[in-house]
């Protein structure tokens, strides 16, 4: 077996010329802006695009569509919340009532026994 024999200057040189060569070669090879595969890749692309930017409007309209729903159903929660809040209210107030009225009648009826006598 033989040992690693270093490259020489000229080899490197060679390799680097190949390299440079290579690349020249892969950059010709690709197509140019007018051609047909290119065109119609970026057409796609514009199409995708389209697409994405459609569905992200119908994704934003549903999105306000939930929004205004929940709005909706809050103002309907709370608008309960007021008549629930009157009705007890309400309640208190004839049960206040009617309170008084017992202690006005008891007032009465305490007074009525001392005019008696």
């Amino acid at each position: 077996m033989s040992g690693f024999k270093e490259p020489s200057f000229a080899d490197r040189q060679k390799a680097a010329q190949e390299a440079r060569k290579n690349i020249l070669e892969k950059f010709k090879a690709k197509p140019g802006l007018n051609d047909p595969a290119v065109l119609q890749r970026q057409a796609e692309r514009e199409a995708q695009a389209a697409e994405r930017a459609k569905a992200k409007l119908a994704r934003e309209a549903a999105k306000a569509e939930q929004k205004a729903r929940e709005a909706e159903a809050a103002a309907e929660a709370a608008a309960q919340i007021v008549r629930e809040q009157e009705a007890a209210a309400a309640a208190e107030f004839a049960l206040e009532a009617e309170r008084k009225a017992a202690r006005d009648a008891r007032y009465a009826a305490r007074k009525g026994k001392g005019k008696k006598k």
